[in-house]
């Protein structure tokens, strides 16, 4: 709907309109359509893209007049840029010495440099608004008779003075939490005091706690959650079993990753006299022991979902509950609520019942297991894995032809010793066993989501929907160019259709520029989010998707439950208020995200520790991104990211092309380009700054 306004404005640059209007020009019709343009159209007026008089509102002709607000993000070479909150006004390039005392993330006012011809936008920090952070994770070091904290996160780009009065008990060394943060002029660095110690550097419960610091993640639970976590019992009566269908005497069991503990969902599968298969897919009933308004209820929709760290993780239940009454661990009675499909052997969903159930699993099988029982074909349940697996690949077949795209985003693994520390590196590989739980996972989903589309009898009742929103018209063109640049056909006119995408996936399987394209290709895109507006998935191909299966960790899963059942009990009235939904769904959009950035940093300190022991060593890399200060190279065996700056280029003077994605020699005209592939020698790791240095070398 907003793009939909933008490029109506655009056209209509000197007119001004009622809402009214809009809508007709628009073709809108819809009660949600108009409500939808009408929080729009005045989120446009409040970011300065429309200026409004009365009723009527009109493209702002002169958006940068005025404050210009942003948010400051620094690059890792000590400049930054502020994102501006008017879109037609582009991001703003601060130089180093125009930052004043911004840090990453805050929100800035900026005014504008005059414009340079050839020159981007650019301008100089004169205050700052907000704070992201009032805290800093980061090192206690000691210079001379002064103390600093130098932040663990290398966008931070000053140390933190810290008066020897004010460290609270740290030591050299130590991970601390460095607040009441003071910083008033650039010319001195910012000083503050120590509010908590976190522990020795190296420990698995430093790093999570640091971690958890860094990215405001709540990782310690109050005395009331775990208290109303204790009276929690896995006993259950005859009365609360009399709704619920029993499968205790089915062949039921898990299918996880090695090292997991909180085991969300289970399959079963039977041939039904018809020839058909009936197919369960269990998922732990959360909602039955964590009740809406609790404490503990409160806690998970803070946290928004369990963040998984290297060696660690931040659950969003306490472990009582994510690790043992709701995990559905083998041979024990476990309550559910399963999606019970008849499925034909071509995949079609012929019936389905969504149910609360009962469940005892029979076996907690690990993906390396269930793949070695695909390939032998033998082992515990093997008949019920191969109609599994078989179905699991009718149905990845069928959504492919219907408009889903295959991206292979490549995961790696760690084998930690004893003290936390990372002695190997292993890429993780999609195998069949993945894709088997994958498929029947998104079969449930998408079912519930369809299934509540077909229960609303009125537009207001509210719903979490996981949408995917049509990928970004420039950000396409400029991938296009990308891959047509490594010899690849990519038509961004048709980048709406997903068939497209799913092509060149399928070009690109195998070859080594496949990680890079794969991850070019999801920046591209929208992301991923929650919300009570449903405009579908276009990454999945799916009208209709909702998250359900995984209520242990994601507190969606454990809303759509809740709403899910509520409805099906035949109640009327939402038991959330549709304000209320939407906050939530913001809320955990924003968790998630929060998540992701967190899961990322864990990796990166552990390549880093890992690499610490490999400096000398040649490895072979792709090109992943280009600057005019040097060249970003991923290894592609184990994905680390580090540096060769451009000084280190031997041979020749290199001269940026942006258009070309290329460092281009001047002399010799030997180009690097985003997409070759390299030998790179490790020189330099740096721990504090999470940076690693390579420089081109062959083999």
């Amino acid at each position: 709907m907003k793009k939909k306004i933008i490029s109506f404005f655009k056209k209509n640059s000197h007119s001004s309109f009622k809402s009214k209007e809009i809508a007709k020009r628009l073709k809108l019709s819809t009660d949600e359509e108009i409500v939808s343009l009408k929080h729009f159209l005045y989120q446009l007026y409040e970011e300065n893209f429309l200026t409004r008089n009365g009723k009527r509102y009109k493209l702002n002709q002169n958006p940068s007049a005025g404050k210009i607000i942003g948010e400051l993000q620094i690059s890792p070479g000590g400049f930054g840029f502020v994102i501006s909150k008017d879109k037609r006004i582009g991001d703003i390039f601060i130089a180093s010495r125009n930052i004043s005392t911004a840090f990453h993330g805050d929100v800035v006012e900026v005014v504008l440099f005059a414009k340079r011809k050839g020159k981007n936008i650019e301008g100089q920090i004169v205050d700052v608004i907000s704070r992201k952070r009032q805290s800093i994770v980061g090192t206690l070091c000691k210079s001379h008779v002064s103390y600093f904290v130098k932040p663990l996160e290398p966008e931070i780009h000053r140390d933190i003075y810290v008066d020897g009065e004010n460290l609270k008990q740290a030591k050299e060394g130590d991970k601390v939490v460095v607040g009441n943060i003071l910083w008033d002029t650039s010319l001195l660095n910012p000083e503050g005091e120590i509010i908590e110690v976190i522990g020795k550097s190296g420990s698995r419960d430093t790093e999570v706690a640091s971690i958890a610091h860094e990215f405001n993640l709540p990782y310690k639970f109050s005395n009331k959650a775990l208290e109303e976590a204790k009276i929690i019992s896995d006993d259950f009566s005859e009365e609360e079993l009399k709704d619920r269908i029993d499968f205790r005497n089915k062949t039921v069991f898990t299918i996880d990753p090695e090292d997991a503990k909180d085991f969300d969902d289970a399959l079963s599968i039977e041939e039904l006299d018809n020839g058909n298969y009936q197919i369960g897919i269990h998922i732990a009933d959360v909602s039955h022991y964590v009740l809406l308004n609790t404490s503990l209820d409160k806690e998970a929709l803070t946290r928004g979902n369990s963040v998984y760290l290297v060696g660690g993780v931040i659950p969003m239940l306490p472990e009582s509950l994510s690790n043992n009454i709701c995990s559905l661990v083998p041979n024990k009675d476990r309550l559910t609520f399963s999606v019970i499909v008849e499925m034909t052997q071509r995949g079609k969903v012929e019936n389905y019942q969504i149910k609360k159930t009962i469940i005892n699993s029979k076996r907690r099988f690990t993906y390396e297991e269930v793949q070695e029982i695909i390939e032998k074909k033998e082992g515990d349940y093997e008949n019920e894995i191969s109609l599994l697996n078989k179905l699991a690949q009718v149905l990845r077949k069928k959504r492919f032809r219907e408009g889903g795209i295959e991206f292979s985003t490549p995961e790696i693994k760690f084998k930690l010793d004893e003290n936390n520390l990372p002695i190997a590196i292993y890429r993780k590989e999609a195998k069949l066993s993945n894709m088997l739980v994958e498929e029947f996972m998104l079969l449930a989903n998408k079912i519930c989501a369809t299934h509540f589309s077909t229960l609303k009898h009125k537009q207001s009742d509210p719903f979490i929907y996981r949408i995917h929103d049509l990928p970004d018209s420039e950000k396409i063109i400029e991938f296009s160019k990308f891959v047509k640049s490594l010899g690849y056909s990519f038509d961004p006119v048709s980048s709406k259709n997903t068939k497209q995408f799913h092509s060149l996936m399928i070009q690109i399987k195998g070859k080594e520029e496949e990680a890079l394209i794969n991850e070019l290709a999801i920046r591209s895109m929208a992301k991923a989010i929650y919300s009570t507006k449903n405009i579908g998935h276009f990454g999945l191909g799916f009208k209709h998707y909702t998250h359900f299966t995984s209520p242990i960790r994601r507190y969606a899963d454990l809303v759509v439950h809740r709403i899910l059942f509520h409805y099906l009990s035949g109640n009327g009235k939402s038991i959330i208020s549709p304000k209320k939904l939407d906050e939530i769904s913001d809320h955990i959009s924003a968790t998630e995200r929060s998540a992701i950035e967190a899961e990322r940093a864990s990796i990166k300190m552990k390549q880093i520790e890992y690499l610490e022991n490999h400096i000398g060593e040649i490895f072979h890399a792709v090109i992943s991104g280009v600057t005019y200060f040097g060249l970003f190279v991923k290894i592609l065996d184990i994905l680390a990211e580090g540096l060769v700056r451009v000084r280190d280029l031997e041979g020749d003077f290199y001269v940026y092309d942006e258009k070309n994605y290329s460092l281009i020699g001047k002399r010799t005209k030997k180009r690097y380009r985003l997409g070759d592939k390299v030998w790179v020698k490790l020189v330099r790791v740096d721990q504090e700054k999470s940076e690693l240095d390579f420089i081109i070398t062959e083999i």
